[in-house]
């Protein structure tokens, strides 16, 4: 789409909600939108870039603004958006492209656009619940403006809202027919970037619904404090995030149902919506953890063909064990790839795996992932411990795999009840 057709579709018809402040660390032209350019070229030259950088952000634990200006300015924090304006939604496959290529320079850059993605394509998808004007609001602004927007759903008492419970972040009806949000919401991955909150919250109506509550990241009453300091993936700043009575237009409750219209009858229109929804998140959280076990990989190979030990008289790659276990390496990152862009391309061809298969996908790729690392370090030794090399931060931040949902008990028990007829 170009930025004419754009600015025609959410010109004046969908006004932006303002944006402000920290949520927007690029300044761009608003009668522009930058046009997507995922070139091979484009994504190698991102990935060094951002592996320069990536070293100087996880020690400080600071957010990768630089890295977000670079992706707007090529247009692709928006990529996947441009659907929500009949511009052609990017194919998961050209998204775990992008994903693959930011994360194996930083891969809190991709995890953070990653959560940018999922949204888009939720709230730009056929037969979406939310409202046009907010929806046109997030998709607009990430186009133009390379606004960055997350859902926040974990909570300190409640956990993974996954796993079931309602939570304690509680929309009240306002006087002016609106809302007004309280809560506390923990692990809220890249908060200091973002322009928009997609806050997991319930109703206190006497039949209490629950879903996503838009707020703008400027919206008065929202304070952050800085509790993220975690093992890897530390330039994510995922921060919690308290909300005391934040005012909200009433169309903001964008996708609040009952509890159990949360948990689609099998076979239904919404039950592969979620399907699918859940495949495009599993397919690219997984490109993101191979792409660092690549950039593991990648290091031990250099390390290998360069090391010379004095004892040895050659370089490490020549002996035969050194060989071989970088073969195991290469066997586990094929499968990872096969297994990666077949379920792309399956998605893609609207014969997606189910909530099963894609379970089964993100245990198999993310332990792959963990075992090319752990491999590495076995290799390298005090060499890949060694905070002056990249390889131990590629540990750190590949262990995170495992927290993602679905997690690997889910996983493996959903598998055995549907090996067992259950």
């Amino acid at each position: 789409m170009n930025a004419l057709a754009l600015r025609r579709i959410i010109g004046t018809e969908h006004p932006f909600v303002p944006i402000r402040g920290e949520g927007l660390p690029v300044a761009v032209s608003p009668d522009a939108a930058p046009l997507a350019d995922s070139s091979d070229a484009t994504l190698r030259a991102l990935t060094d870039r951002f592996a320069q950088r990536a070293g100087e952000f996880d020690r400080d634990g600071r957010f990768p603004h630089a890295n977000f200006a670079d992706l707007h300015r090529h247009g692709l924090v928006g990529m996947v958006a441009a659907g929500g304006f009949g511009g052609g939604q990017a194919s998961l496959a050209d998204a775990r492209r992008v994903i693959a290529a930011v994360s194996a320079g930083d891969a809190a850059t991709g995890l953070v656009l990653t959560m940018t993605y999922l949204q888009h394509y939720a709230i730009a998808r056929p037969g979406s619940r939310w409202p046009a004007v907010p929806r046109d609001a997030v998709l607009g602004s990430g186009l133009e403006r390379g606004a960055l927007i997350n859902a926040l759903r974990v909570e300190p008492e409640l956990g993974s809202p996954a796993r079931g419970g309602l939570p304690a972040t509680i929309a009240r009806r306002g006087a002016d027919g609106g809302w007004r949000l309280s809560g506390h919401k923990t692990y809220s991955t890249g908060i200091p970037a973002l322009s928009w909150l997609a806050v997991w919250a319930r109703t206190d109506e006497d039949a209490p619904r629950v879903g996503m509550f838009l707020v703008p990241r400027d919206a008065g009453g929202i304070r952050v404090v800085e509790t993220w300091d975690h093992l890897g993936l530390r330039a994510s700043c995922s921060h919690d995030v308290l909300f005391d009575d934040v005012a909200l237009p009433g169309d903001h409750a964008v996708d609040v149902r009952l509890p159990a219209d949360w948990a689609p009858i099998d076979g239904s229109p919404a039950a592969r919506e979620l399907a699918a929804q859940t495949a495009w998140m599993v397919v690219l959280l997984g490109s993101l953890y191979d792409a660092v076990a690549r950039s593991a990989a990648t290091w031990l190979k250099d390390f290998l063909r360069s090391r010379v030990p004095a004892s040895l008289g050659k370089p490490l790659a020549s002996l035969p064990r050194m060989q071989e276990a970088v073969g195991q390496i290469e066997a586990l990152l094929w499968a990872n790839r096969i297994l990666l862009d077949q379920a792309a391309a399956g998605v893609d061809a609207g014969q997606g795996p189910g909530l099963v298969e894609s379970g089964l996908l993100k245990h198999q790729v993310t332990g792959n992932a963990i075992a090319v690392v752990e491999h590495a370090l076995q290799l390298t030794g005090n060499h890949g411990l060694s905070r002056r090399n990249p390889l131990e931060r590629h540990h750190r931040d590949v262990l995170c795999s495992r927290i993602h949902t679905p997690q690997n008990d889910v996983i493996l028990a959903s598998a055995g009840r549907a090996a067992l007829g259950l």
